[in-house]
C-alpha cells in the first residue's frame, strides 16, 4: 500500500516520507542479582564496584545515544531513504524494511547477552561488548547511509539492529552487576530517560520544529536539513561511539577475570535461551505484562502520521510541524512523570500499583481523541499519555530488575524480556492494518486501549514483587 504526503509538509529540507513506529527500540530494562525465592535477594558472584555514583550519569547518556539511533533513524532517516529510493512514501517497502531489521533485533538481544554474561576481562564482562557494538554498529550505519535499493537497506537497517541490540543488552545488564537494590527505582528512572530524550534529540536535530509552536521565531534545530540524509547517518555513529567510550572510561567496571565460567556447549548456550515460566512465573507473566503493554503502544505510534492526516485531518503543510511538537510534548511528560515516579517506587518499596495506575491512565488517554477528534485531542493525549508512559517506563524497569532468575544469566535474560519490547514492534504494523480495514482509524483507539490494559493488569499475577 502506498500513501503519498504531499511534498510541502516536510518543507524543503528534505523529501517527504511517513514516521512509522522506532522499529527497534527494544525499551532497557535493569535486571536484577539472583535470588532464592521470589522477592528475596540472593548472593551474588561479584563485589559491588565503585564509582557508582557516575552511573547516574553515563547510563542514562548512553542509553540516550542508542534512542537517538533508534528513533533518529527509524523515525527520520529510514523512511526519508525509503522516499529518495522508491521516489514515494512506499509503506510496504517501509514496512520491509522495518520488519527485517526488528527480526534480528530480536534474536540479537538475547544472543549478545549471554555472550557478555561468559565475558572475562580486566575490564567487566559488559565494557568490552559496550565498546565492541559501538564501533561495528557505527560502521554498519555509514553503510547503510549508501544503501540504494530497499533490499540493501533492510538489510543493512538489519545488521545495524542486529549489532546494536548487543550494545543494549549489555548496557542493560550493568545494572544487577553494579546497582543496590535500594537505587532500583531512581536508576530505572534514568534509564527510561533515554527513550523521552532520544526522541526530542532526533526531533531537533534532524527534524526540526516550528518556533511558533512554542512562542518563538523561526525553526528550532533542523539546521536547514543538513542531518536529513547521509550526515544524520554520521552524526548518530559518532554519538554513539563517544557515549560508549564516556561510560566505559568515567565509570569502569571492576576485574571479571576471577569469576567462574562453565565450559563452552552450543547445546547449553543454546537451551539457555529457555527461561520456564512455570518454574519462574513471575519472570513469565512481567514477560506477557510488558508485551500487552507496548504492542498497545505501537499499534497507534505506527499509523501515527496517517491518523493526523486522515482522521484528525491536519493540514499538509502542518503535519510534520505537527508530528514533531507532539512527539516533543509527549517525551516531555514522559521524562517528568520518569523522574518523579523512580525516587518514590524506592521510598515506597512498591512497584506494581505503579504499573497497574500507569496501564489505566493510558487507557483513559488513548478514548481522548475518540471523544475529540481534533489537534487539540490529539495534544491532550500526548500529554496524558506521556505522563502514564512515563509511570511505566520508570517501574517497569525496576518490576523485571527484580524478577530475572540468576545473576550469571541478567545480559541473556535481558535479551529474552526485550523480546517484549520488539515483538510488538514485528507485530504492530499487521495488526494496525487489520483494525484500519475493519474499523477505520478511530477504531485503533479502543482496540490499543484494551490492549494496553491488559497488558498493565498482568502485572497482579507477579506475586513476589509488591
Amino acid at each position: 500500500m502506498t500513501h503519498s504526503l504531499p511534498e510541502d509538509a516536510a518543507g524543503a529540507a528534505a523529501p517527504t516520507a511517513s514516521i512509522p513506529a522506532t522499529p527497534v527500540p527494544a525499551t532497557p530494562a535493569p535486571s536484577a542479582p539472583a535470588r532464592s525465592a521470589p522477592g528475596q535477594a540472593g548472593p551474588s558472584q561479584q563485589p559491588v564496584p565503585p564509582r557508582l555514583g557516575r552511573l547516574h550519569v553515563t547510563l542514562p547518556v548512553a542509553n540516550i545515544a542508542l534512542y537517538l539511533l533508534w528513533f533518529g533513524v527509524g523515525s527520520f532517516l529510514l523512511p526519508l531513504q525509503v522516499a529518495r529510493i522508491t521516489g514515494t512514501n512506499d509503506t510496504a517497502a517501509l514496512s520491509t524494511a522495518s520488519t527485517i531489521g526488528a527480526v534480528l533485533a530480536t534474536v540479537g538481544n538475547p544472543v549478545f547477552g549471554q555472550l557478555s554474561d561468559r565475558t572475562r576481562s580486566r575490564f567487566g564482562r559488559r565494557a568490552p561488548w559496550i565498546l565492541l557494538c559501538a564501533l561495528l554498529g557505527a560502521l554498519a550505519l555509514a553503510g547503510q547511509a549508501h544503501a540504494a535499493t530497499i533490499a540493501t537497506l533492510g538489510l543493512s537497517w538489519g545488521v545495524v539492529q542486529f549489532i546494536m541490540n548487543g550494545y543494549q543488552a549489555a548496557l542493560t545488564a550493568t545494572m544487577p552487576d553494579r546497582v543496590p537494590a535500594a537505587r532500583y527505582g531512581t536508576f530505572s528512572a534514568l534509564v527510561g530517560l533515554g527513550v523521552p530524550l532520544g526522541t526530542i534529540a532526533a526531533a531537533l536535530v534532524i527534524g526540526g520544529v516550528p518556533g511558533g509552536k512554542f512562542g518563538f521565531d523561526g525553526v528550532i534545530g533542523g539546521f536547514g536539513g543538513r542531518f536529513a540524509g547521509e550526515n544524520g547517518y554520521y552524526l548518530i555513529a559518532a554519538v554513539v561511539v563517544a557515549a560508549a567510550v564516556v561510560f566505559v572510561v568515567v565509570s569502569p567496571d571492576q576485574d571479571t577475570r576471577a569469576l567462574p565460567r562453565a565450559p563452552f556447549s552450543i547445546r547449553s548456550f543454546l537451551a539457555n535461551f529457555w527461561v520456564s515460566p512455570k518454574t519462574h512465573p513471575d519472570f513469565g507473566w512481567a514477560f506477557l505484562s510488558r508485551l500487552g503493554v507496548m504492542l498497545g503502544y505501537f499499534i497507534v505510534l505506527t499509523y501515527n502520521m496517517y491518523l493526523l492526516a486522515e482522521h484528525i485531518r491536519i493540514p499538509s503543510r502542518d503535519l510534520l510541524p505537527t508530528v514533531g511538537f507532539l512527539m516533543i510534548v509527549n517525551a516531555v511528560c514522559t521524562v517528568i512523570a520518569s523522574v518523579v515516579v523512580g525516587p518514590v517506587a524506592d521510598r515506597t518499596g512498591r512497584v506494581k500499583p505503579f504499573v497497574l495506575t500507569s496501564g489505566i491512565v493510558a487507557a483513559l488517554a488513548l478514548t481522548l481523541p475518540m471523544l475529540w477528534p481534533t489537534e487539540g485531542g490529539m495534544l491532550a493525549y500526548n500529554i496524558v499519555g506521556g505522563l502514564a508512559f512515563g509511570v511505566y517506563m520508570a517501574v517497569d524497569m525496576a518490576l523485571i530488575t527484580k524478577v530475572l532468575p540468576r545473576t550469571e544469566d541478567a545480559g541473556k535474560d535481558m535479551g529474552v524480556i526485550n523480546i517484549a519490547n520488539a515483538g510488538p514492534q514485528i507485530l504492530a504494523p499487521s495488526v494496525a492494518g487489520w483494525i484500519v480495514a475493519a474499523g477505520g482509524y478511530e477504531a485503533l483507539f479502543p482496540v490499543a486501549a484494551v490492549v494496553s490494559l491488559i497488558g498493565a493488569v498482568g502485572v497482579l499475577r507477579v506475586r513476589g514483587v509488591r
